[in-house]
């Protein structure tokens, strides 16, 4: 069997982010307010620190206002929701994004019930994720935005295909099985607890690989032909996926990088000029 193709994320996402520019363009032009994305950061964790960076340059250049709110890591959990309300009931701005981990001395969950869910354009929101898994109109957590979106891109229709989606967090491993789920996949999620994890591995048609845990899933595992998504970003651009050994029997597989990561950011970008177009006057 030929190796995989590579699932090419950063040509979809340039694409994507050139689409919102346009949009942002037209809208700033008939508004005359750009769409506005605050970002909120508790502490200065390196990771985060970086793409809050990076997505701040992407916004600069797909005329987005971009508005940084930096906390520092003595933040409680009430003065994060006290700034998150403020936010939202900013007219000035229009999307919210939290970035995280905040810290374990915050309650994640409860900040993020604070983002009005009109600017929750990263989707972790209950609201956001009860209308995605019903298939309402709403923001999509942005990484499964953006993995369903690579499936379209290379005409993977999940219908009556058997999904497993390794890794259970609320703001990617749920999500991504709901949205899949939504398409007709039967989904089975595994987590650290699952029993035989290679076994449910091998009966899947597409693998979505969300545990936060280095090569985690063996190529060995992978059924041939399998559609493999590797949504993991470990140190050393290492995915949860073992690359080398599961492109030899996938038919395509995401690379890291450059497979699910650019992903991310555009889809955050799309949806924060949704969001300002549903905001703004008509």
């Amino acid at each position: 069997m030929s190796q995989a193709r590579l699932m090419d994320g950063t040509a979809l996402a340039r694409r994507i982010v050139e689409d919102a520019a346009a949009k942002a363009a037209g809208l700033t032009g008939r508004t005359g307010t750009a769409p506005c994305l605050a970002t909120v950061l508790v502490g200065a964790d390196p990771a985060s620190v970086t793409y809050v960076r990076m997505q701040r340059n992407r916004c600069r250049k797909a005329g987005i206002e971009s508005r940084h709110v930096a906390l520092p890591a003595t933040t409680t959990t009430g003065e994060l929701v006290g700034r998150l309300r403020e936010l939202s009931a900013d007219p000035g701005v229009h999307g919210i994004l939290l970035q995280h981990p905040v810290g374990d001395h915050i309650d994640e969950r409860t900040a993020f019930e604070a983002i009005a869910p009109e600017k929750d354009v990263d989707g972790v929101a209950f609201a956001s994720f009860a209308t995605m898994s019903f298939g309402l109109p709403g923001f999509v957590s942005c990484t499964p935005g953006g993995i369903l979106r690579l499936l379209d891109e290379y005409g993977v229709d999940p219908a009556g295909r058997r999904a497993v989606v390794v890794g259970r967090s609320a703001i990617l491993g749920r999500p991504v099985g709901m949205l899949l789920l939504a398409r007709d996949a039967t989904v089975t999620y595994c987590h650290s607890r699952t029993r035989d994890l290679s076994a449910a591995v091998r009966e899947a048609d597409i693998v979505v690989a969300a545990a936060g845990r280095p090569r985690l899933v063996k190529g060995q595992d992978i059924k041939p032909g399998a559609v493999v998504i590797d949504a993991g970003c470990n140190p050393g651009n290492v995915g949860d996926v073992d690359f080398d050994s599961a492109v030899e029997r996938a038919s395509l597989i995401t690379p890291v990088p450059g497979g699910v990561g650019p992903m991310t950011i555009a889809t955050l970008l799309e949806q924060t000029v949704a969001a300002a177009a549903r905001q703004l006057p008509a």
